[in-house]
């Protein structure tokens, strides 16, 4: 590799429940992005323990590391930077991605790069073909976070609204649990939903106001509960459409909203729920011909190591590094 002609780096994720290594060139070719999912040591427990999830991250960090070296032809040596998740996430999770991070950088002397994980996934579509052009309305829903930020470039961040209570996702794994469909949520009643006769709205619309940018599942959640309770009979399969419904298009509306309201013609979606399919269509029906959503690849929506060496790099060109002082904070 010459290292006069791009620009190599090494991402590593860690944040919560995904370890993964990937080698990024120039911040938008994807070398490797070697993913280890933990979704089997945490299914039975209907949700991430985090002792589980760091003693798995430190279990194999190291050797998708070397995978993902091997798998893009690189080496040590051929790095120019090496970035890790250090916010927001669990934090014994964290600190196996960012001292793993830190002894890479050290070792080769290389800029060492901490990544806010949000920023991270509404990078993903740039990985893919897409340029980073700005300013953008990005919509992140997940298991974890559902919310929505004005980028107006790299570490610009506006915070638009966000949810008060449960995430999208969270209420998908709830919802599912007390179904007793099984762990993770989102995919199991996207399937269920699809099975659905009668397509029929059984919950009322969340939080009408459009001048109001908050997001909130509970409430919706136990609509779901006291409903079922009501009519243990029902076809869960319609129980979960009408969930589903509900539950996406109160993303559509707030992300739609937030745009036009702001004038941005640009919007990206990303985190674990932008791989639900049902959502990808709402939102095709809603866009207007003057409007672009990026939506990245159903493996680049989960948590994923690319998404860290990609935006790490555009804080690379900009020289903007830390230093091993860097901490790990389960807040963004």
């Amino acid at each position: 590799m010459n290292q006069s002609d791009c620009v190599v780096g090494l991402g590593l994720e860690s944040s919560c429940d995904e370890t993964s290594a990937a080698v990024v060139i120039d911040g938008k070719k994807i070398a490797s992005n070697i993913i280890f999912s933990q979704v089997e040591l945490h299914s039975e427990y209907y949700g991430v323990v985090p002792e589980i999830a760091s003693r798995a991250h430190l279990e194999k960090i190291n050797s998708l590391i070397e995978m993902s070296l091997d798998e893009s032809g690189i080496t040590f040596s051929d790095l120019d930077y090496v970035g890790a998740t250090n916010r927001p996430g669990l934090i014994g999770s964290l600190l196996i991605a960012v001292q793993s991070a830190k002894a890479i950088s050290f070792a080769l002397g290389i800029p060492l790069i901490g990544v806010n994980h949000l920023e991270a996934h509404l990078y993903a579509p740039f990985l893919e073909g897409n340029e980073p052009n700005y300013p953008y309305i990005g919509l992140l829903v997940s298991g974890g976070n559902t919310a929505l930020y004005k980028i107006d470039g790299p570490a610009k961040m506006e915070l638009i609204g966000k949810t008060v209570d449960d995430a999208a996702g969270e209420a998908f794994d709830k919802v599912s649990k007390y179904i007793g469909l099984g762990y993770p949520g989102g995919p199991l009643v996207e399937d269920l939903a699809k099975k659905a006769r009668i397509k029929k709205n059984l919950f009322p619309k969340i939080l009408t106001d459009p001048y109001d940018t908050r997001f909130s599942y509970s409430g919706l959640k136990t609509a779901v509960v006291n409903y079922i309770s009501k009519n243990p009979d029902h076809d869960k399969s319609e129980i979960v459409y009408s969930f589903q419904e509900r539950a996406l298009e109160f993303l559509v509306r707030r992300m739609f909203t937030a745009a036009r309201r702001s004038g941005i013609k640009r919007m990206i979606v990303a985190g674990g729920v932008a791989a639900n399919g049902r959502l990808r269509e709402l939102i095709e029906l809603e866009k207007r011909v003057d409007e672009e959503i990026l939506i990245p690849s159903p493996k680049l929506c989960t948590d994923n190591a690319a998404m860290i060496a990609g935006i790490s790099y555009q804080y690379y060109i900009q020289k903007n590094f830390d230093s091993f002082k860097l901490d790990v904070n389960s807040k963004a």
